[in-house]
């Protein structure tokens, strides 16, 4: 079996997409795979409903300013306050191409295994309660250690 680790900087739809369809062929395909959330990327794994936790004035403002959960995010190119993701989300629909909500559970169910980066986790403000079920939370050591296994390791 071979590994793969890809790490999901990025918190735009198109992006997500690409990081999600890839982990999910690789994992059909055998491999095992490992995605680890960093910075913005974290935003695809926030909770839609919000959690109720304690934080500072700056970390509020920080969770008001950033889109919370998959149905949210933006494109990176012709997002067009928002109204770009609609259109694509649509012709997704009509191209019966899964959601990104979608990819993510059969990701779980695959096997692929979800990394929220603690450090940043901190440095945005972010806490566990405020992230979805079925993710694991570490810091770059661990990230690191797969992708020193891996035969593949993708930015995105």
């Amino acid at each position: 079996m071979a590994k793969k680790t890809i790490i999901v900087f990025s918190g735009d739809l198109d992006k997500a997409m690409a990081a999600f369809i890839i982990a999910n062929g690789a994992a059909a395909m055998g491999d095992e795979v490992t995605m680890f959330f960093t910075f913005w990327g974290l935003n695809i794994l926030r909770k839609p409903e919000g959690a109720k936790v304690k934080k500072g004035f700056l970390e509020n403002m920080f969770g008001k300013m950033m889109p919370r959960g998959a149905e949210r995010l933006g494109l990176s190119k012709m997002n067009f306050g928002g109204l770009g993701a609609k259109m694509m989300k649509y012709i997704m629909k009509k191209k019966n191409v899964n959601t990104l909500t979608e990819l993510i559970e059969n990701a779980k169910a695959l096997g692929v295994r979800l990394i929220a980066c603690t450090m940043s986790m901190d440095v945005m403000g972010i806490r566990k309660e405020e992230l979805v079920d079925g993710i694991d939370f570490a810091g770059v050591a661990t990230y690191l250690a797969e992708a020193d296994e891996a035969n593949l390791n993708l930015f995105i």
